[in-house]
């Protein structure tokens, strides 16, 4: 059985200069209370790894609007005008990765891989100072590993013992995300008796589980 923490104790677990991977896509599965917290505490120069810059008002956004990323690594930054306007004035780094790429990366971590070997990018911007390996009549790009200190995802539901589901689009990141961290952060909304065959995050993979307050 896992205790359900209450969501303040998140400043025990992540400090300043944290690498963070964070769930959801445009703010869909994103664990919405858990960065609230970190907005209200200030939590700085944070490493974000996400496959986007959020909204503004909406997901990993509210953090850059907040200027608490120093570094985000993400697919994609057009829905946020303050993550292009930070990149462009130098106040935070932005390494812009392909999403399957990005994807790869993450899973590749969980495995225990060193990294992957895509043709994605090739000949582009995306290969700049990056190592080209010739195999059989065709480049390919080594990509590292992403690994981050903590996973913050969200969860549409967990049994008593922290095994996840992920309701429709919300499963996005989350799962592979809680194999490529040192420690996994649940929000899950309701605490309920799930079935085996259902489960899309096991239990084994979440060290921390907190539950969204119902309005």
């Amino acid at each position: 059985m896992k205790t359900i923490e209450p969501i303040a104790q998140l400043s025990e677990y992540i400090k300043d200069g944290a690498s963070i991977m964070v769930g959801g896509f445009m703010g869909c599965g994103t664990p919405e209370a858990l960065i609230d917290y970190l907005v209200e505490q200030k939590v700085k120069d944070l490493t974000i790894i996400c496959n986007d810059a959020g909204y503004p008002d909406k997901g990993v956004g509210k953090l850059i609007v907040n200027h608490q990323v120093s570094h985000l690594i993400a697919s994609h930054i057009g829905l946020n005008p303050e993550a292009g306007k930070q990149m462009s004035e130098g106040t935070m780094k932005v390494t812009l990765t392909p999403q399957g790429t990005l994807a790869e990366q993450i899973r590749a971590a969980g495995a225990g891989l060193g990294g992957i070997l895509t043709p994605t990018g090739v000949g582009t911007i995306v290969e700049e100072g990056k190592e080209v390996l010739h195999l059989k009549g065709k480049d390919y790009l080594l990509e590292e590993a992403l690994h981050a200190d903590i996973a913050l995802i969200y969860a549409t539901a967990s049994d008593a013992y922290g095994n996840l589901i992920h309701e429709k689009t919300t499963r996005n990141f989350n799962p592979i995300m809680a194999l490529a961290a040192e420690k996994v952060i649940a929000l899950t909304r309701s605490i309920k008796e799930i079935d085996p065959n259902c489960v899309m995050t096991p239990h084994v993979l979440v060290d921390h589980l907190m539950k969204e307050e119902t309005k």
